[in-house]
């Protein structure tokens, strides 16, 4: 399996700098996995989709304000970016400077005028990360709210703005974690979340800890010899007996999200190895680095709402697993040529 089998061209106008007027208007391209045929759409028009036995599967994660800027105390600019919260006080973090901290180093970041910023040490490495000790006065969650910038993808070519606090996080995020967005949640607001409700269709909510590896390009162009990152989930006794409520009475389990399909076939493969002839699977919690590619078979996931991926990554991979290449290649042609907005602001696909 070749990374080119995964590339397409892509004009640059097309990539999504800033999110629609309304999360909800965006477009929406729906791709039958089965015929491979394509129909365009609003994506309001998701609830007339769904059936009452189905059950949507969303992210519940929330994006920190993880990046950061300063100086050493020693001087040197320097930038950081949190990856992962270790614990009240300390994280995993990238940082950027034209040399090395060591440890016990101290980082002055976020300064001004009227405010000394915050300052945090270094304890030391951990892999590529630095490990990083917030002061002890408030929990870390609380000081990159103070200070911290929303950790905007590579590809969106500006500097975050106030209304980026809002749009690159769900409307219902609430476990703070990730540093990226879930952007296939981010098409959904409140009323349309209840014209949904009302339709009957249950909903669950798992929870999967976005990391920066979801940027990470693959590198080889034998598919296979890709290192996946690691990701935090945690996928709830409550999720697993929805999954089973939901097969009983016939419904569809949808993901929204490629984070919700690897948050769910995580747990059918770490928690209990191949799932029953119920299509059940047990509650999980704790790392995973899941690739999903072509020649893969799923066995929780019947649907899935995503958005446009990169080019030669792992999540074009994972969503050419469930629809095939040709197919998923042919929509992404469609999509070009109907001028559809790419990538984490971008429009959405619904693949069933």
């Amino acid at each position: 399996m070749k990374l080119s089998d995964f590339d397409y061209q892509l004009p640059d106008e097309l990539i999504a700098h800033y999110p629609a007027a309304n999360r909800s208007g965006s477009r929406m391209l729906c791709l039958d996995r089965n015929s491979g045929a394509v129909s365009h759409h609003v994506f309001s028009d998701i609830v007339s989709m769904l059936q009452a036995e189905d059950l949507l599967v969303f992210n519940d994660t929330r994006v920190l304000p993880a990046r950061l800027h300063g100086q050493k105390a020693t001087g040197g600019k320097v930038e950081v970016l949190i990856e992962r919260l270790l614990s009240e006080h300390e994280a995993l973090a990238q940082v950027r400077a034209s040399k090395s901290p060591g440890p016990g180093m101290q980082l002055i970041l976020e300064a001004s005028d009227n405010d000394a910023g915050l300052t945090v040490e270094v304890l030391g490495r951990q892999g590529e990360f630095f490990h990083l000790r917030f002061p002890a006065d408030a929990p870390a969650v609380d000081l990159l709210d103070r200070y911290g910038h929303m950790p905007l993808p590579p590809y969106i070519d500006r500097p975050d703005e106030q209304a980026d606090q809002s749009r690159y996080q769900t409307v219902y995020g609430r476990n703070p974690g990730a540093v990226a967005a879930p952007t296939a949640g981010l098409h959904f607001d409140d009323p349309l979340l209840d014209a949904i409700k009302q339709r009957g269709v249950d909903m669950a909510f798992v929870t999967l800890h976005v990391g920066s590896g979801t940027f990470q390009p693959v590198r080889s162009e034998n598919v296979l010899e890709h290192r996946m990152h690691s990701e935090w989930i945690d996928v709830p006794a409550s999720v697993c007996g929805q999954i089973a409520a939901c097969r009983a009475r016939g419904g569809r389990v949808i993901a929204v999200g490629t984070t919700s399909v690897r948050s769910l076939e995580s747990a059918a493969l770490k928690a209990g190895g191949d799932i029953d002839v119920e299509r059940t699977i047990n509650p999980y919690q704790g790392d995973t680095d899941i690739f999903i590619y072509p020649g893969y078979q799923f066995q929780v996931v019947d649907a899935m709402i995503t958005n446009f991926h990169l080019p030669k990554s792992t999540l074009m991979m994972l969503i050419s697993a469930f629809a095939s290449r040709e197919k998923v290649m042919a929509a992404y042609a469609e999509a070009i040529s109907q001028r559809y907005r790419f990538f984490s602001y971008g429009d959405a696909m619904f693949i069933r």
